[in-house]
């Protein structure tokens, strides 16, 4: 004669739901630290590919007013083009962005928040510092209605390729906003019109899409004709070292 297993205890099936609630509570808290040292991990990243960006080995720094204010002491106008370092971030965040979709397939929430950051900390970066805005706004060489035009053209085109890219945040437009808002205010303030001197929002929003498709190789310039370097026209077909030279020259200073 077989012997039928013996039904559970009717107290024991309680028993093990209460012990499944207790550990509820520990749990949520292990969940908590994981994600705070996740983000801590995360932060700590985005600063130290910011301050290789930003800074050189010897402690100088690729993002300075200099970059801004030297322009107006050229004869000519130069060839439009982003500035060096946000190049440099492009390329940077287009190259992770490559790597996190093979590396975060079903985590891509967390590939566009690291872009997001880094992108953050370096912007973020520039409207925070104050020696930057010291020479902008009151050194013995303000800015001019040139440097006014390249800080604005940086700002759009991180702005456009961070909105292509999908990793905006609310914030980073803001800060980018502000930052153009007080660099228009700094040359108004040497009793210069700014608008008398901006070109229209378009040529901004040109120059940096053509610039985006230099840098990742597909630009086209068979049907590109006219010049760059003047504000109330298109992108010319100039090569990528001619119009790049502009920026080249940026980090010896």
């Amino acid at each position: 004669m077989k012997l039928l297993p013996l039904p559970p205890r009717m107290d024991e099936q309680p028993k093990r739901s209460s012990e499944r609630q207790s550990r509820l509570p520990e749990q949520r808290e292990w969940k908590k630290k994981l994600q705070r040292s996740v983000d801590r991990l995360r932060d700590s990243f985005c600063r130290q590919h910011a301050l290789d960006l930003i800074f050189t080995e010897d402690g100088d720094t690729h993002l300075n007013a200099y970059i801004y204010t030297s322009l107006d002491d050229n004869v000519e106008e130069p060839e439009w083009f982003p500035s060096l370092i946000f190049q440099e971030l492009f390329m940077k965040l287009t190259r992770m962005a490559s790597i996190a979709t093979d590396m975060f397939i079903g985590r891509e929430r967390f590939a566009t928040v690291l872009l997001m950051r880094l992108t953050e900390t370096v912007i973020l970066w520039l409207s925070d510092d104050q020696t930057f805005w010291e020479e902008i706004e009151e050194g013995p060489k303000p800015l001019g209605p040139l440097g006014l035009q390249q800080l604005y053209l940086d700002m759009e085109f991180v702005l456009l390729f961070s909105s292509q890219g999908r990793y905006l945040s609310r914030n980073l437009h803001q800060v980018i906003k502000n930052i153009i808002a007080r660099a228009i205010d700094a040359v108004a303030a040497t009793g210069v019109d700014p608008y008398s001197t901006l070109p229209e929002d378009d040529w901004f929003a040109e120059v940096a899409q053509i610039a985006i498709k230099m840098l990742t190789g597909k630009a086209n310039f068979g049907n590109v004709e006219r010049d760059v370097t003047s504000p109330t026209a298109s992108v010319s077909a100039k090569s990528v070292s001619s119009i790049v030279s502009h920026g080249s020259n940026e980090f010896s200073h």
